[in-house]
């Protein structure tokens, strides 16, 4: 007997591709962009009111995602599931790619998985996302092509030792800080905003997948964004940084070019 799909047909897809409506150097991912749940896994054991929490999804940067899509033309693909299902910016096996804990919070369909339900998940979500990355990178081409990953990070973790975050956007970066550095220029010139520089995380293969995976293998130029959840939590704010970002990204890839040559 054929073992039944871990998602079902009335699942959404694991991801959502916008395509490119003219030609651009861009292409924009967002692993965290969605908090959808496979029917099998129901609430997952938590309530209406943790599924609204940044343990589930990033807050805002699905708007933000869509809007700067929608001005530079490029193309855009999300992920469509929470990560508490799995999460896509971590490698397959990873500690926290299926996390049990998430900031103080028990996620209890996570518990005591066996392995073959860990590969089910990564089959039908993980991989069925970066495989459609790899496509869409594959009919972009890599002379012109720069790799931006959306993310969005809460101003503050639970904990003892948790404190206030202060950074306004962060800007992640291993294989290529010369592109973090061009545009951590740009946003500092912009007045008012405190830029973090591999804050308030730090961005390596052995603790984020996305980005190494295809920007350093493919070596691209390659951007990771993080923007503090608060200002991006409300239409006004979200609309402020897809402008921000929709005209300064044109300009750091002159920058990043003109440092090329």
């Amino acid at each position: 007997m054929t073992e039944p799909s871990f998602l079902s047909t009335h699942d959404p897809a694991p991801y959502h591709v916008w395509p490119a409506r003219q030609r651009s150097p861009f292409l924009l991912v967002s692993d965290h962009a969605g908090r959808q749940v496979p029917q099998r896994l129901g609430d997952m054991g938590l309530s209406d009111e943790q599924w609204e929490r940044h343990i589930a999804y990033d807050i805002g940067i699905r708007e933000v995602g869509y809007g700067l899509r929608d001005r530079l033309g490029c193309a855009l693909i999300e992920q469509v599931y929470s990560r508490l299902v799995i999460d896509c910016n971590r490698a397959a096996g990873h500690a926290t790619s299926i996390p049990a804990i998430s900031d103080e919070t028990l996620i209890p369909a996570n518990n005591s998985l066996s392995a073959h339900e860990r590969e089910a998940r990564e089959e039908a979500i993980l991989h069925a996302y970066h495989d459609q990355i790899d496509r869409l990178l594959d009919q972009q081409g890599e002379e012109e092509t720069v790799f931006v990953s959306l993310h969005s990070f809460t101003p503050h973790m639970k904990g003892p030792e948790a404190e206030q975050r202060p950074w306004h956007v962060g800007l992640l970066h291993d294989h290529d800080p010369k592109s973090a550095q061009i545009m951590r220029q740009l946003l500092e010139e912009e007045g008012g905003l405190c830029v973090g520089d591999n804050q308030p995380y730090v961005l390596n293969p052995l603790n984020e997948y996305t980005v190494p995976h295809h920007g350093a293998t493919r070596q691209l130029p390659a951007l990771e964004i993080e923007i503090r959840q608060d200002q991006i939590a409300h239409k006004e704010g979200q609309e402020q940084w897809i402008e921000r970002l929709a005209r300064l990204l044109p300009r750091f890839w002159d920058r990043r070019k003109g440092q090329s040559t």
